[in-house]
């Protein structure tokens, strides 16, 4: 993939049926920078306007935006805008053997000792969302043969999660565990996510949930319409001298192409967009999301 700069407007507002009195918020939508992109510009704004607001950089190196509301309120908009340059996939290290086997990973991760357990390691235990469960078995098996190099397995679950299950919006919602979407063999892009993380880290794979965009393209002849985007959820599984090589599951694709990366951790639950709380009167609670990820045209 060449170099795309890519704009990206992510809108979040709750409606409260009454007026509420306090409110805390923590939002992971500023994009980070990594080996395959560059972030010219970023920033959040906040209706109404926030009384606490602070930036820090979490234990993933993420962005995270922590902002407050101590007065009455019946709204709360944020909104994020950034540009992102997306960069090519950087070839592997000189050292790296791809005919190492996904067994060889597994057993050079659970000796790891320094530098490189302290980065892998949190992303190998399984979490609530990624419980290893007896019935990943119908996808590790297929996908972790005996003796399979490493790179040759990942695509492979990658693709087979493609082609059995279909996405289906109106089926999950956030909460709905991965034996459920196994058994329904359908869901959106975080559940799987989870699957495809479930099943890495079942075999002893280190693997991280990663949260950001990917840009659509409307069917042809037809106008791409403002707000159709969402966000966008995929994984990365490690390996020595290959680093973390992301995977989308959602569309089989590895690495995954013309994709905005915002943030990583374990599961969705560590980079949700927007989660929070609000303080007030029993009531009504509406919520719309809109995103929209274009190209910024070159100059000249």
């Amino acid at each position: 993939m060449s170099h795309i700069t890519f704009n990206v407007v992510h809108r979040t507002e709750y409606q409260y049926g009454r007026l509420m009195s306090d409110g805390y918020t923590v939002v992971h939508l500023l994009p980070r920078e990594t080996s395959t992109q560059r972030v010219h510009s970023a920033e959040v704004h906040v209706t109404p306007d926030a009384d606490e607001y602070d930036e820090h950089v979490d234990m993933f190196g993420n962005r995270v935006v922590r902002l407050g509301i101590h007065h009455p309120h019946q709204q709360l908009g944020v909104t994020a805008r950034c540009v992102v340059e997306t960069l090519p996939h950087p070839p592997p290290a000189s050292g790296a053997d791809p005919s190492i086997t996904w067994e060889d990973v597994a057993a050079r991760v659970a000796a790891a000792r320094g530098a490189i357990a302290l980065e892998v390691a949190p992303f190998v235990a399984a979490t609530a969302a990624t419980p290893p469960i007896a019935t990943l078995r119908e996808l590790t098996d297929a996908a972790f043969t005996p003796g399979r190099p490493f790179l040759d397995a990942v695509r492979a679950l990658c693709h087979t999660i493609f082609i059995g299950f279909a996405f289906d919006p109106g089926f999950s919602d956030i909460s709905t565990p991965i034996d459920a979407v196994l058994a329904a063999r359908r869901g959106v892009c975080q559940d799987f996510a989870h699957l495809a993380l479930a099943c890495l880290r079942s075999v002893g794979l280190p693997a991280r949930y990663v949260s950001g965009y990917v840009e659509t393209v409307p069917p042809p002849g037809e106008d791409k319409v403002v707000g159709a985007d969402a966000s966008h959820a995929w994984c990365s599984a490690w390996a020595p001298g290959f680093g973390w090589c992301d995977l989308d599951p959602t569309n089989d694709q590895m690495p995954p192409d013309r994709h905005v990366t915002v943030a990583w951790g374990r599961d969705y639950f560590d980079v949700a967009p927007v989660r929070g709380v609000v303080i007030g009167p029993s009531s009504t609670q509406t919520l719309s999301v809109g995103v929209d990820v274009s190209r910024v045209a070159a100059a000249g």
